[in-house]
């Protein structure tokens, strides 16, 4: 099931994050543009504080004004010394458009090098395109390689390839932000993956661990599924299956519960998981 999120640069002016915390699962933040590490985005700072403060899960992108491999490179350096010494649960983009769509060749290869040594410096990297110059100028190869965020404003995406994000609109309304936002769906569980691979500024030791290595599990059934079952509708879930034991809908229940309180998504519902629901019921 898709998340949905907003992307954010200086444009939003001062945004109020205890009320956008409840309004969104996730924020891409502008870090800067250009080849100059001093060319970051005025709202960076405050953005990211404001993310991390209310536990919004965040990632960032670098506007390009590159025409060239050497220059996509410079961009790559400037944009990791902007962020170094930060942590971020979605992957670092590369933001390419404009006078920077010269030719399919070279805009592969800048955005494949600006990736590349993000990737050396131990980032999960990605590149945001419009749909219509992905499909232009990005060579099939760069494309697959790295996390696409693609552009296109309307009820589908027409893209026939593979791709982690959609920005859907410009002119989204949320809690927190006056004025237009870009709003996002996301497809790929980028917090667990960049976690797990210890990268974006987290350590492998920061990966989520089970809560629990034993208990019910999907093919369960009896008296104790339908009380688990029973908790979980107590606690608000929905979309569970309607069967009477631990079908799809009930693991998918469980791995979301999982996933909020920042344990591993491996379907189990044992008695720190029972208690966890009870306590939150109290």
């Amino acid at each position: 099931m898709a998340e949905k999120g907003i992307d954010v640069s200086r444009y939003q002016g001062s945004i109020d994050f205890s009320r956008l915390k409840s309004e969104t699962d996730f924020v891409i933040i502008q870090a800067g543009y250009g080849k100059y590490s001093n060319q970051t985005d005025a709202r960076f700072e405050q953005n990211y504080s404001g993310c991390k403060k209310y536990g919004i899960p965040c990632g960032a992108y670098w506007f390009a004004y590159a025409k060239s491999v050497d220059e996509a490179i410079l961009e790559a350096k400037a944009c990791i010394e902007v962020i170094k010494g930060r942590k971020f649960e979605y992957p670092i983009y590369y933001d390419v458009e404009g006078e920077s769509l010269t030719n399919k060749r070279t805009v592969s290869d800048m955005c494949a090098a600006f990736c590349s040594e993000l990737e050396k410096a131990g980032y999960f990297a990605g590149i945001y395109m419009s749909r219509s110059p992905a499909q232009t100028f990005l060579d099939e190869s760069t494309a697959k390689k790295y996390a696409l965020w693609l552009a296109e404003y309307g009820s589908k995406l027409n893209y026939g390839g593979a791709y982690g994000m959609w920005q859907y609109t410009s002119s989204g309304k949320v809690g927190g932000i006056s004025g237009d936002v870009d709003l996002d769906y996301v497809y790929e569980d980028y917090p667990t993956l960049i976690k797990n691979a210890g990268l974006n500024g987290y350590k492998k030791e920061d990966a989520p661990k089970a809560l629990d290595s034993g208990g019910f599990k999907k093919g369960d059934k009896g008296d104790g599924v339908l009380a688990l079952k029973c908790l979980l509708k107590l606690s608000g879930v929905k979309g569970l299956d309607d069967s009477g034991g631990f079908g799809g809908g009930t693991q998918n229940a469980v791995n979301a519960l999982l996933k909020k309180w920042g344990y591993k998504e491996n379907g189990v519902a044992g008695d720190k998981f029972i208690k966890k629901i009870y306590d939150g019921l109290k």
